[in-house]
C-alpha cells in the first residue's frame, strides 16, 4: 500500500471494524477480511471486481476514496452498465525503458516547475512502488554468430549511455523506484517471474498485488491472478505521486474454456483464436474473467500468453484467478514456502481463491471449447487478423490481389510470381512475393512459456536430424524473455539445435517486436526494392502493424515460436504445410520432409519442461539481477535532487510541457482550427508515434544531423523518447501512415493555407508560426495499438487542440485527456462522410461552461454548418485534468499549494 495512502486509511477508516490478524500469533500481520461485510452481493462479484473492492475498503478515507465508491463496487452487478465512476489505488507500477524514461524525465521536470511556483521540489516523488525493467533498447544488429548476444550488449550501451545514466540518477534521486538493468530480460516475464508478489505483505497488512504499467501488455501479469493494465505513461505518473486512478466500474465478461486442445496445438493457437472470437464478441474497455473446466488444462505460462494479448481484443484486463497452479508456479519460480502459505490462507480468507472445477463460482457468457482450436498464425497487418495455418497460402494469395487495406496489397495479377534473383554470401538466391527475409523467436507474449520455447528446441531438433536447413539471408533472432529461458534451453540440450538453424540468442529484451530488428542484408533489401515484393517477417511477437517489425517487411505474421521456425525453413508464407513438403533432406537427396514429420508432441514437450525447467533456475538466475550487469554497475550518476539539464543532449531534454505554467487557470474554446491530418479507420499508435528506425530523409534525421550526428547514430524513436525535439517531428512519421488529404500512404500532409505538400512536423509548425490552432478527424478506434504517452505527448506539441474520431482506444483517449487535447467524438450515426466533412473547413468547438462528462457539445464550420458531437471526458476527474491543461500540469498546482 502506498505510505500515505495507509497512513491515511489508518487514521479515519469506516471499516476498520473488519481488519483482523491472519494469524493470532502474529498479531501485527492484518488484513480487511471482506468476508466479514456480511453483505450477500460481495460472494457474487467477479474475482477481479473483488481486488477493485478490497482497494476502495482498505483505502476509504472519505476523500479520495468514499464510502460511496465501496456501495458502487458492491452494487456492481447494477452499476456494470450505468458508467459510475470509482477510483482505484493499485498496490504499484511497473515501466519500461521506452515509457519509463520520458516518465522520469517529467518527474525531473516536474521537481524543477514546483520550484519555480515556490513548492517543495521533493514532493514530487514516487509514493508508490515502481519497478523500471530496461528492456526496449537492445536491437538485432549482429545474429547468427556466436558472439551475437555479447556485441548487441556492448552496442546497445554505446548508444544508450545517457540514457542509462539518466535512469540511474532517478534511482537515486526519487524514492521507491527500482531499475532492472539492461540485459535482464522483458519486463513482462521479469514480472510474472520476480516482481509478482501476488498478495502483498507491507505496512503490517496483507493485500491483493495489483498494478498498472506503461506498456499494454501489463496485462499479462493477470494470467498470475495479479489484476493490471496499461495507461499512459503520465496516469502511472499520476500514480506513483499518490493519485488513485478514476475508472468508470467495467463490465466483466466471463469466458469459458473447456475442452482439451489436441497434441498439435500451443498456446499461441488458442491465444489467436481467443483473440479473434473476443473482437467478434466485443469486449472494448471490459474485464474479462476466464473460467471453467478447460482453464486447469493451461499452464501459468498459458494463461499469461492468454492475457499479454489483452490489447489486441480490446478488453481492460484478462484475468485468472489465482487457483492452486498459480501456487505450484510460484513454487516453480523459487517463492518461498512462508510467503506461499500467507498467500493461500490470506487468499482463502477473503474468497479470492478459485477453484476451476466448482460450477458455482462461474459466471454466464460465451465459451471456446479448446479441443476446436487449430494451428494458426495472424496477420498480414493486424494481431486479429487470425489466418488458419493450412488457409495461409491461399490467404496471403488473396491478400496479394486485394484492394490496399488491412487485409490487401493491390499487387496486380501479371506480378504475383514475379521472382527477383540476388547474390548473397558468393551464392543466387531469389525473393518472391511471401518470402521470409526475418524470423524472430521475440516478445513478452510467447518467450515466457516454457512449452512453446522448448517446442521450438525440439522442432529444431529434428528439422536438424531430418537433414533440414534455413537460408542464410533470412535475418533469424531468438531473445528470450529471461535468462530462465537460456538456462533450460540449454540445460534440455536443445540450443544447439537452434544455433544451428541460426536462432542464436541475441539479446534480452522486446526486440524485433518493438521494431529493434536491425537492418536486412543489403542485397535482400535491393531486391525487395526492385521487384516492389511484399516480403514477410514471421515473429512470436503481439504486434504486426504496418511499418513496426521493418520498413521491408510489408507483411508480417504472428505465430508460435515453433511455426516461426518452420516458415523460416519453407522460406516463405506461401505454403501448405498439409499438402506441401517443408523442405528436401540433405542427408537423403530428393526426400521429402513435411512438417508433421518433424513436429514435436505435447507429450515430449511436457517431459523436457518436467525434467529442466526448476526452481533452482529461477531462483539462481534472480537473486543476482540487479547487480549482474558490470557496465550498469560502473555508470556513474549524479546524485543531486535536481536534475542538470545538458543542452548539448540529443537524448535526454527537459521538455516544454511547463513552459510559462501558471497558477490560475484560463479554459478558451477552440477558435478556426485548421485540420492537420484526415484518417479513416483504425490509425495507431505505430502510426502516430513510431518506435522504430529514424528513416535519414525523415524531419528528425535533420534535426539529429544539425546537432552533428551521423545516420549510423540516430539510434531508434524509442531510445530518443527523452527529447521532446526528436520525438515531436517523429509524431506522424510512419511511412504507412494513410492521410486522405493526399490519398496514399506517406508521413506527408497537405498545408491548407498554401496548398502544399510537406512532411507532417513542418506543416504544424507553420501552423503553429501563424497562431493557428490545430485538430484531426479520424474514424473508428483511433489509437489502437500500444499505451504510448508520446502518441498524445507528440500531437500535442504539433498544436493539436482537439480530435474528433469515431471511437478510440481506451488507453489512447485517457493519454489525450491527460494532455489536455479534448478527444472528440461523432454521435451514434454521424461520419465524416454523412456529414459531408472533407477537412478542409476550418472548425470551432464551443466549450461551455460549467462542463460535465461526456456532455455534447457545438462544433461551427466556416462554411456555417453546425453538428454536434461529445467530448469525451468521461469522469469529473478527466474534467479537472483538462480545466488544469493536463494531468501533470494539475499535479504541479496541487504540489505548489501544499
Amino acid at each position: 500500500m502506498c505510505e500515505r495512502g495507509r497512513k491515511s486509511t489508518a487514521m479515519s477508516n469506516p471499516f476498520a471494524h473488519i481488519v483482523e490478524a491472519l494469524d493470532p500469533n502474529i498479531p501485527d500481520h492484518k488484513f480487511y477480511n471482506l468476508s466479514k461485510l456480511g453483505d450477500p452481493r460481495y460472494d457474487r462479484l467477479p474475482f477481479s471486481i473483488r481486488v477493485l473492492l478490497e482497494s476502495a475498503v482498505r483505502n476509504c478515507d472519505g476523500f479520495l476514496v468514499k464510502r460511496s465508491d465501496v456501495e458502487s463496487i458492491l452494487n456492481w452487478k447494477q452499476t456494470q452498465t450505468q458508467s459510475v465512476e470509482v477510483p482505484f489505488r493499485p498496490a504499484r507500477v511497473i515501466l519500461q525503458d521506452f515509457t519509463g524514461v520520458p516518465a522520469v524525465v517529467d518527474f525531473a521536470a516536474m521537481r524543477d516547475a514546483v520550484k519555480k511556483l515556490g513548492g517543495d521540489p521533493e514532493k514530487i516523488n514516487p509514493v508508490c512502488p515502481a519497478d523500471l525493467v530496461i528492456d526496449h533498447s537492445i536491437q538485432v544488429d549482429f545474429n547468427r554468430k556466436s558472439d551475437s548476444l555479447q556485441k548487441n550488449q556492448d552496442l546497445e550501451f554505446d548508444r544508450n549511455r545517457e540514457r542509462f545514466e539518466f535512469l540511474k540518477w532517478g534511482s537515486k534521486a526519487f524514492q521507491n523506484m527500482r531499475i532492472i538493468p539492461p540485459g535482464s530480460g522483458i519486463v513482462h516475464q521479469v514480472n510474472l517471474e520476480y516482481l509478482a508478489r501476488v498478495v502483498f505483505d507491507q505496512d503490517g497488512y496483507y493485500y491483493p498485488d495489483s498494478l498498472v504499467g506503461t506498456d499494454s501488455h501489463t496485462t499479462m501479469i493477470d494470467g498470475l491472478g495479479v489484476l493490471g493494465w496499461g495507461v499512459g505513461g503520465i496516469e502511472a505518473e499520476a500514480v506513483m505521486l499518490g493519485q488513485p486512478i478514476s475508472m468508470v466500474l467495467p463490465e466483466v465478461i466471463g469466458y469459458r474454456l473447456q475442452g482439451t486442445p489436441n497434441k498439435f496445438i500451443t498456446s499461441t493457437d488458442i491465444v489467436l483464436t481467443v483473440t479473434k472470437h473476443l473482437r467478434q464478441v466485443g469486449v472494448v474497455g471490459k474485464f474479462v474473467e476466464f473460467f471453467g473446466p478447460g482453464v486447469a488444462q493451461l499452464s501459468i505460462a498459458d494463461r499469461a500468453t492468454i492475457a499479454n494479448m489483452c490489447p489486441e481484443y480490446g478488453a481492460t484486463a484478462a484475468f485468472f484467478p489465482v487457483d492452486h497452479i498459480s501456487l505450484q508456479y510460484l513454487e516453480q519460480t523459487g517463492r518461498d514456502a512462508e510467503k506461499l502459505d500467507y498467500i493461500t490462507r490470506y487468499l482463502k480468507a477473503v474468497a479470492m481463491f478459485r477453484d476451476y472445477s466448482n460450477s458455482s463460482q462461474d459466471p454466464d457468457f460465451t465459451q471456446l471449447d479448446l479441443s476446436t482450436v487449430v494451428p494458426c498464425c495472424s496477420g498480414p497487418k493486424r494481431p486479429q487478423d487470425r489466418v488458419a495455418v493450412s488457409d495461409m497460402k491461399t490467404d496471403f494469395e488473396a491478400c496479394l490481389a486485394a484492394k490496399q487495406g488491412f487485409k490487401g496489397f493491390q499487387v496486380t495479377p501479371e506480378l504475383h510470381h514475379v521472382k527477383v534473383p540476388f547474390q548473397y554470401n558468393d551464392k543466387e538466391y531469389s525473393l518472391s512475393h511471401g518470402s521470409v527475409v526475418i524470423a524472430a523467436i521475440t516478445s513478452c507474449t510467447n518467450t515466457s512459456n516454457p512449452s512453446v520455447m522448448l517446442g521450438a528446441g525440439l522442432l529444431a531438433k529434428k528439422a536438424i536430424e531430418a537433414g533440414l536447413s534455413m537460408k542464410p539471408y533470412i535475418k533469424t533472432s531468438l531473445s528470450p524473455g529471461s535468462g530462465v529461458v537460456t538456462y533450460y534451453l540449454k540445460e534440455s540440450g536443445v540450443m544447439d539445435y537452434l544455433f544451428q538453424l541460426g536462432f542464436e540468442v541475441v539479446g534480452y529484451g522486446c526486440m524485433t517486436c518493438i521494431g529493434n530488428s536491425g537492418p536486412l542484408p543489403e542485397p535482400v533489401v535491393e531486391a525487395i526494392t526492385q521487384g516492389d515484393l511484399v516480403a514477410a517477417g514471421i515473429l512470436s511477437g503481439n504486434r504486426n502493424f504496418e511499418g513496426r517489425v521493418h520498413p521491408n517487411t510489408r507483411a508480417n505474421y504472428l505465430a508460435s515460436p515453433p511455426l516461426v521456425i518452420a516458415y523460416a525453413i519453407a522460406g516463405t508464407v506461401r505454403i501448405d504445410f498439409d499438402t506441401e513438403p517443408i523442405g528436401e533432406s540433405l542427408n537423403n537427396k530428393g526426400k521429402e520432409v513435411f512438417l508433421r514429420d518433424i513436429w514435436p508432441t505435447r507429450e515430449e514437450i511436457q517431459a523436457v519442461e518436467r525434467q529442466f525447467v526448476i526452481p533452482a533456475m529461477f531462483k539462481e538466475v534472480y537473486e543476482k539481477i540487479e547487480k549482474v550487469n558490470e557496465r550498469w554497475n560502473a555508470l556513474n550518476a549524479p546524485s543531486d535532487k535536481l536534475y542538470t539539464w545538458d543542452p548539448k543532449s540529443t537524448y535526454i531534454k527537459s521538455p516544454p510541457f511547463f513552459d510559462g505554467l501558471k497558477v490560475h487557470i484560463y479554459i478558451f474554446s477552440i477558435t478556426n482550427a485548421y485540420v492537420l491530418l484526415n484518417f479513416g479507420d483504425s490509425v495507431t499508435t505505430d502510426h502516430i508515434s513510431p518506435a522504430g528506425n529514424i528513416a535519414r530523409t525523415s524531419p528528425a534525421a535533420r534535426y539529429l544531423t544539425s546537432r552533428g550526428l551521423n545516420p549510423r547514430d540516430f539510434n531508434s524513436y524509442g531510445s530518443r523518447r527523452g527529447n521532446d525535439a526528436v520525438m515531436a517531428r517523429g509524431t506522424f512519421a510512419n511511412i504507412r501512415l494513410f492521410n486522405k488529404f493526399l490519398n496514399k500512404q506517406a508521413p506527408r500532409t497537405l498545408h491548407l493555407p498554401s496548398d502544399e505538400t510537406l512532411d507532417v512536423f513542418d506543416a504544424a509548425e507553420r501552423y503553429q508560426q501563424a497562431g493557428l490552432p490545430l485538430m484531426i478527424l479520424a474514424g473508428k478506434e483511433y489509437g489502437s495499438g500500444s499505451s504510448r504517452d508520446w502518441a498524445a505527448k507528440g500531437p500535442f506539441l504539433l498544436g493539436i487542440k482537439a480530435v474528433l474520431a469515431e471511437s478510440y482506444e481506451r488507453i489512447h483517449r485517457s493519454n489525450l485527456v491527460g494532455m489536455g487535447v479534448i478527444p472528440l467524438e461523432y454521435l451514434a450515426g454521424d461520419t465524416a462522410d454523412s456529414l459531408g466533412l472533407t477537412g478542409r473547413e476550418r472548425y470551432t468547438v464551443v466549450i461551455p461552461e460549467p462542463l460535465t462528462p461526456r456532455m455534447i457539445v457545438d462544433i461551427k464550420l466556416d462554411t456555417g454548418k453546425t453538428f454536434q458531437v461529445r467530448m469525451r471526458f468521461d469522469t469529473d476527474v478527466e474534467l479537472t485534468y483538462f480545466h488544469n491543461g493536463g494531468i501533470l500540469n494539475y499535479m504541479i498546482r496541487k504540489m505548489s499549494e501544499n
